[in-house]
């Protein structure tokens, strides 16, 4: 068994606007912006984001406090998955990146309210799990999604407990191993999308409509339901986790990896 990732306690970051939230009322909107980068998820993004999901889980207690989250991408894409040049020639990096995803998971997925992803966008990677830590993601039929990290040479182990939690160990295996990307259609077949539209404006008519929807359910009946699921599906597990993202870091050190990316990058 490798040894467990970093555990960062702190999401201190000097850049939030890397991730913008709006919230009115029951509803608020949790937004990736990095749109030059395809929302890639660098170390500054992942910082941002977890200060922002701290935001909103101190504000999970409070009577006007948002109901529904909306995660979302800022431009064409949702996310287009780890910095990977990031982790080029530098022995730390690695761990620092997935060790911290790692924890960006498990912090989301604790959240008190209900997580909707709203895959406006190419979902790729890290960008995929996210949405698969999400309670509900939907997206539309262009998008292209999936797991390409095995065609890569990289490994997606920080994010595969919350693909199988997802879609089930045997799809999980199906989808991670295959690598390569599909389209929102063929994700919503499999389960890995709980809904594609037809296009992108149905997409966010879909997704106003069921957050609206379930932003009207009772607070305590919304957070204690989600939070007796994650004990019953496993999610309150950190270790896998962790252990996941270590895994994963442990791949994109080893030279195959590295060799890969570099021929990949330059």
């Amino acid at each position: 068994m490798p040894p467990t990732s970093p555990t960062p306690t702190s999401a201190t970051h000097t850049d939030p606007s890397l991730a913008t939230l709006d919230v009115r009322g029951p509803l608020a909107t949790l937004s990736l912006n990095r749109p030059a980068q395809r929302n890639a998820l660098s170390l500054d993004l992942i910082a941002a984001l977890r200060g922002r999901v701290q935001e909103l889980a101190a504000l999970g207690g409070a009577a006007d406090g948002p109901r529904v989250v909306v995660l979302t991408g800022v431009g064409k894409s949702f996310c287009a998955g780890m910095d990977l040049k990031a982790v080029l020639g530098d022995a730390e990096a690695p761990a620092k990146l997935l060790g911290t995803l790692a924890e960006l998971t498990l912090e989301i997925r604790a959240l008190p309210m209900v997580v909707l992803a709203r895959v406006n966008g190419a979902a790729i990677g890290g960008g995929c799990g996210l949405t698969c830590v999400c309670d509900m993601s939907l997206t539309h039929d262009g998008a292209k999604v999936g797991f390409p990290e095995v065609d890569l040479s990289v490994c997606p182990a920080v994010v595969a407990p919350w693909v199988v939690r997802k879609v089930g160990a045997g799809r999980a295996r199906q989808i991670l191993l295959r690598g390569g990307l599909m389209r929102g259609s063929e994700a919503a077949a499999l389960g890995l999308m709980d809904r594609s539209l037809a296009t992108l404006d149905a997409l966010d008519a879909a997704v106003d409509e069921l957050a609206t929807r379930i932003a009207g359910g009772g607070r305590r009946a919304l957070s204690e339901t989600k939070r007796l699921l994650n004990a019953l599906d496993g999610s309150d597990d950190a270790e896998v986790v962790r252990t996941g993202a270590a895994i994963s870091a442990e791949v994109v050190a080893s030279e195959e990896a590295q060799a890969a990316l570099r021929a990949l990058y330059g």
